[in-house]
């Protein structure tokens, strides 16, 4: 491969320059992937914590839940959710980590005042209302960080195929090239060295005085 170019100087300086920018891109995509793999391991740490919450919290939530309908009876609890609206308070940032977009979810207050008539309901409902609010809020923040996870890991593969396409071929490709045009550009200095000094003892040849006795 390095021989299909042409070994010129122009070649060399360009060769030069291409490689001088793959050296510095290296090290600035090497510099990129571990401050993603730190923002990774510190999300995926958040992760870990936030699955056991949402599953403590899915538990507590359930319970309150069963006290609720043995207290107003399933249908009742039924009806009471139906009236409840859906909620769009949740409102999603994006921030950017090295190029990638990782997103900031507001928190909700998950002790708001039900949004249902106190009347025909009990403490048992507002308790488990109250604690799936805590489920809301709980799942936001695992979405969150899951996504987070998710989109720095995509973007640390792509970081790291750079990483080696640049450090296993395109550095050591221009290295060879350069190494080649080198080689056959020193190789041509030499040979101009020996003809310069060949022609030089010529003309000390031809201008010496045994030559202008012999001429005479």
């Amino acid at each position: 491969m390095a021989r299909r170019i042409a070994p010129t100087r122009g070649n060399l300086v360009k060769l030069q320059k291409s490689m001088a920018q793959a050296e510095n891109g290296h090290d600035l995509l090497e510099q990129k992937r571990q401050v993603l793999m730190l923002e990774l391991v510190r999300h995926i740490d958040s992760a870990r914590d936030l699955q056991r919450d949402v599953i403590k919290t899915f538990e507590d939530s359930y319970k309150a839940l069963q006290i609720a309908n043995i207290s107003l009876g399933i249908d009742t609890v039924e009806d009471i959710a139906d009236s409840i609206p859906s909620t769009d308070e949740i409102v999603v940032r994006l921030r950017s980590v090295m190029g990638v977009e990782i997103p900031d979810i507001d928190e909700i207050d998950p002790s708001i005042k039900p949004g249902y008539s106190f009347i025909n309901s009990t403490a048992a409902m507002d308790d488990a209302y109250l604690s799936f609010r805590k489920v809301l809020s709980t799942l936001l923040k695992l979405a969150e960080v899951e996504t987070s996870v998710y989109r720095l890991a995509v973007q640390i593969r792509r970081t790291h195929r750079r990483v080696n396409a640049l450090e296993k071929v395109v550095i050591p490709s221009d290295k060879e090239k350069i190494a080649f045009i080198n080689g056959v550009l020193e190789e041509s200095e030499r040979e101009d060295f020996v003809r310069m000094k060949i022609a030089k003892e010529n003309r000390e040849k031809k201008n010496s005085p045994q030559d202008e006795s012999k001429a005479v």
